[in-house]
């Protein structure tokens, strides 16, 4: 029979086939195992990965502790919004006692009948656990509050313990909030249902609420005002961290005059009221009248108008603006007083300084080791120059900023720029076996010479090459996990990785890891799980991994530290470290607070923030306002086996004891810290961009002066670069006037507000030491006219024989020059100004130093091809040697039998001097060329030694013998030129020095 269709015919639609039925509760169960699944394979994960860097601990104490504020809160929450449900329920009238409108609710309440339990239990698990999830992210705050340690300082209005404000306050402010949102709840909940049933109406005659609704409804109105009271007192305290805007100062915190002598005394009378009111609402189920409680509410809400808002208006308009500078000066000084000592700049020397415009030769004798330490290498610059002679390989890169270090040579610490060559997967063709399974690693060090440059304005290398060779010795050289490596990779197992291709026999030399980081796959379930994690299918079934293939995840420093120390705010440029045979990443960890009384907050992305930002990677904790900080942590991670250590720093930071009782055994001691990384441990640049913005106001320690606000410093605008972004902090190496000798040193340089001339220099220690962390201020006189940073450049850019030359290095447009990093170094009782000019030729991949721009004091100016010409020029040829320009090698520093690319460049190394083995005419070395080969070994000796002492005096006299030597050498060869003494400089070394002058090698 047809079937029948058309308009007015209905098909009858019966339930589904016991088959769908089957079909549907399949997939429901499937769907609800894959999300289990999901879920599991998140933790699993976390947990594996923990156990394998050895901080299970920090996994564990996390989630329990997150489990139990959950359970705790989230249960206290269902419990009293449960009962107080319950209670108006059992609390409701008789149905007689109805009124018509509370009659017209039977349907709803008939309906809910049936399911009133479950609804109950519903109503309050939802509640609960909503509850319990915003409380278990409250666990820095329940740990800090248990583990509290005492920081041993008062605070300058309550005499309370720093500690109370910083780990105690936080935590009875979060109670109290639980407690306010508790009763608020269980009020709204217990409302709806005496009117759901009764206990409440809305129209009518007669009364509003019956007995029973009445005083449940009262009573926790009358907590929820206790409460209030509890807040009132605890506002109090607050005062003491309130943040505002004064002076000029967007986060000032603190008490000012209006907050001590009215919002303090109002906030306890506030608290009284809150009592006596809340005392009312409590007699109101036993007095059966609501008048006197909302009487007192009415009385407690016009009290805080009056009282809290309008008395204190009253006092800062009449008491405080008339005399406003004595009123507010003792409040100011607390302010100054904790805000200095909170950031750790208390001990800062600032000194008096008057730039001299001219200098001589005995004035510059004590600067000789700053001089020859001047950096002329922009490790922002001379990443292109790396990558360019120092790559490689295509699957390798240096990050765009390098980084600056000290490694001891013969002639003691040398500033050195470093890169690691880490694995960059743009260079390869992409597919999941290279990018997870071939390609997994970088491979070597690139170490230059910060104070020198070959005569071709390249690098001089004491490390280069692939694999690299040099001057840091044998190490292992595989970069598993660095600033570059952020996707993940399997190793190990039967996997063949690619170390380089051999350009000799055209063959990849291939690896196997070894080292015990990563995480096994061994386990089927640990492999789904991470191929959910990953959401790569190919990881459940891939015949690549083999039995002991192990997967290397969270590889960037930064971010391996923060997953162990999730209580440290991490500084954004982690730095290598060769040492003891092993890369080590050293990275900075900072303990903060946002609860140190009087001490003004700033906002860390702000503040450390400048013209390399983009370049350095991620800001410092970019939201977070704080007021207290402290380097408290020096963190290591090991380049090859991802191996994080955390080492106690400052040994006086409560914070980090405070974190160190939470997370027990997981920081290390100082005295752990090993001896070769010691040295190269430094003063980090974020810690230093913070202080550096706070010292530009918090300079003045005295309140009438800085409420004057008449001397404001700014970091100045970084005048080489187009971000218009402050001027970073500079890696030097220094002699400040009041120090012995030159240290290694972190500094900067201050303008006053709205003006281009220099107002400070500022230096930290960055030296580990006795030292270390020592903060000297010069502070410019006010006669001195020092130029700022962009004054200096103009100076450099106006000039018009400067002008001439940088136009004639153009040539027209055909090459671009780029300016290196402005030094400003104090010397010989002024200052010098100086700044490297590279040059891009058209269609070259990097720029090479070309140009030294030098000045000192205001008007003298130089513009040449050597730093040691310009110092000449600046100073009449009195200047202490600079150290010399190195002649290029056609090696180009790559060691002897290392495999290069084609057409790969490759970069020049250190010429190493040679022992004088020439023999005389004849085959042998008659005894008079013999000794005056010995005397000019010894004049050079000698030389070395006063140059290092800055004795220019007994300088000179060696290098007068060491003329003389080698003239009666020469003499001795018949004519001949006479070998040159190991370390002399040679013909192409004397270019920036002048003949004779000294060549210290490493």
């Amino acid at each position: 029979m047809p079937e029948r269709s058309g308009p007015g015919f209905r098909r009858r639609v019966g339930p589904p086939s016991r088959r769908a039925r089957v079909a549907l509760l399949t997939l429901g169960v499937l769907a609800v195992l894959f999300l289990l699944f999901v879920m599991f394979a998140g933790f699993w994960t976390d947990w594996l990965w923990f156990k394998s860097v050895h901080y299970s601990s920090v996994f564990t104490t996390q989630l329990w502790t997150k489990i139990g504020l959950f359970a705790v809160f989230g249960l206290l929450m269902a419990v009293t919004v449960g009962f107080n449900v319950w209670l108006a329920h059992r609390l409701r009238p008789p149905l007689s006692a109805m009124s018509v409108e509370q009659q017209s609710l039977d349907r709803y309440r008939a309906g809910l009948a049936p399911f009133k339990r479950w609804a109950l239990i519903g109503i309050s698990l939802v509640i609960g656990l909503v509850a319990g999830a915003a409380a278990s992210g409250q666990w820095r705050t329940w740990l800090m509050w248990t583990n509290s340690t005492s920081f041993g300082e008062k605070d300058a209005q309550f005499g309370m313990d720093v500690s109370f404000y910083a780990f105690d306050l936080p935590f009875y402010e979060f109670v109290l909030g639980f407690a306010f949102s508790a009763v608020i709840v269980s009020l709204l909940t217990s409302a709806l249902v005496h009117y759901l049933y009764g206990g409440l109406r809305l129209q009518g005659p007669g009364r509003r609420a019956s007995a029973g609704a009445q005083g449940h409804l009262a009573v926790l109105l009358g907590v929820f005002v206790l409460l209030k009271a509890v807040a009132y007192w605890l506002d109090r305290y607050a005062l003491a961290v309130k943040t505002g805007s004064y002076k000029g100062v967007s986060g000032w915190t603190g008490l000012r005059y209006v907050d001590a002598n009215a919002f303090l005394p109002a906030k306890t009378i506030l608290f009284f009221v809150a009592i006596i009111c809340a005392v009312l609402f409590f007699l109101t189920p036993i007095r059966r009248t609501w008048a006197p409680a909302l009487i007192g509410l009415g009385l407690m809400v016009l009290s805080a108008v009056l009282i809290g808002g309008l008395y204190p208006a009253i006092v800062q308009q009449f008491q405080v603006k008339p005399n406003e500078q004595a009123k507010e000066t003792p409040y100011i000084q607390k302010n100054i007083d904790a805000t200095r000592q909170a950031y750790g700049i208390a001990d800062a020397q600032t000194t008096p300084y008057s730039p001299q415009g001219s200098t001589g030769g005995d004035a510059l004798k004590p600067d000789a080791q700053t001089i020859a330490d001047v950096r002329l290498l922009d490790p922002n610059i001379v990443s292109q120059t790396f990558q360019s002679l120092e790559q490689q390989r295509n699957y390798y890169a240096f990050p765009s900023t390098l980084d600056v270090d000290r490694y001891r040579t013969d002639t003691g610490k040398q500033d050195t720029v470093v890169g690691l060559r880490e694995l960059d997967l743009n260079g390869v063709q992409r597919n999941w076996i290279n990018d997870h399974f071939k390609y997994t690693h970088g491979y070597g060090a690139a170490v230059a010479k910060g104070n020198q440059v070959d005569d071709k304005g390249g690098p001089v290398f004491t490390e280069s090459g692939l694999p690299a060779t040099g001057s840091l010795g044998d190490y292992q050289q595989r970069i598993y996990y660095g600033e570059k490596t952020t996707t993940y990779s399997i190793v190990g197992g039967s996997n063949k990785e690619i170390d380089y291709t051999d350009t000799k026999t055209g063959q990849n030399v291939e690896y196997t890891y070894t080292g015990a980081g990563g995480v096994s796959l061994d386990n089927p379930i640990t492999r789904a799980a991470y191929a959910v994690r990953f959401t790569e299918p190919q990881i459940l079934y891939a015949g690549a991994i083999t039995d002991g293939a192990k997967v290397l995840y969270n590889r960037t420093p930064k971010e391996r530290v923060e997953k162990v120390a999730p209580w440290l705010s991490i500084d954004a440029d982690p730095y290598p470290v060769v040492q003891d045979g092993r890369v080590v990443w050293v990275v900075d960890g900072y303990t903060t607070s946002d609860g140190f009384p009087f001490s003004s907050k700033t906002t860390l992305g702000a503040a450390t923030k400048d013209s390399l930002t983009n370049q350095r990677g991620e800001l410092l904790t970019v939201a977070n306002q704080v007021n207290y900080i402290r380097n408290s942590v020096k963190a290591t991670v090991d380049a090859y086996t991802g191996e994080v250590k955390l080492y106690q720093w400052d040994e006086k930071d409560p914070v980090l004891k405070t974190w160190m009782k939470a997370f027990p055994g997981t920081v290390e001691p100082k005295a752990d810290i090993p001896q070769s990384l010691l040295p190269h441990l430094r003063y980090p640049q974020d810690m230093f961009k913070v202080q550096r913005d706070l010292l530009g106001q918090y300079h003045v320690t005295d309140a009438n002066s800085f409420f004057n606000g008449s001397d404001i410093w700014q970091v100045p605008v970084d005048p080489t670069s187009d971000t218009k972004q402050v001027q970073p902090p500079y890696y030097v190496t220094v002699r400040m006037p009041d120090a012995a000798g030159a240290s290694f040193s972190l500094t900067s340089s201050f303008v006053p507000n709205g003006r281009p001339n220099l107002a400070a220099f500022m230096a930290v220690n960055a030296d580990p030491g006795d030292d270390y962390g020592k903060i000297r201020v010069l502070k410019m006189t006010g006669e001195s006219g020092a130029p700022g940073p962009g004054l200096v450049q103009s100076k450099f850019n106006s000039r018009q024989e400067v002008a001439s030359q940088i136009y004639a290095l153009k040539t027209g447009g055909d090459t671009e020059l780029e300016y290196g990093n402005l030094l400003t170094l104090p010397m010989g009782g002024g200052l010098l100004n100086v700044e490297p000019v590279y040059v891009r030729g058209r269609g070259a991949k990097y720029p090479t130093l070309q140009k030294v721009l030098a000045v000192y004091g205001d008007d003298n100016v130089a513009f040449e091809d050597t730093l040691e010409k310009a110092l000449n020029k600046l100073f009449a040829g009195q200047a202490p040697p600079a150290t010399p320009v190195a002649p290029s090698n056609p090696g180009n520093g790559t060691a002897p039998g290392t495999p290069t690319a084609p057409g790969t460049p490759t970069a020049p190394a250190t010429p190493t001097p040679t022992a004088p083995t020439t023999p005389a005419p004849g085959g042998t070395i008659s005894p008079e060329l013999q000794k005056a080969l010995s005397d000019a070994g010894k004049a050079y000796n000698d030389s070395q030694t006063a140059f290092k002492n800055g004795d220019w005096v007994a300088y000179g006299n060696a290098q007068k013998a060491l003329g003389e030597a080698l003239k009666a050498a020469e003499a001795a060869r018949g004519g001949s030129p006479a070998p040159a003494p190991t370390g002399t400089p040679t013909a192409g070394a004397t270019g920036a020095t002048g003949a004779g002058s000294p060549s210290p090698q490493p």
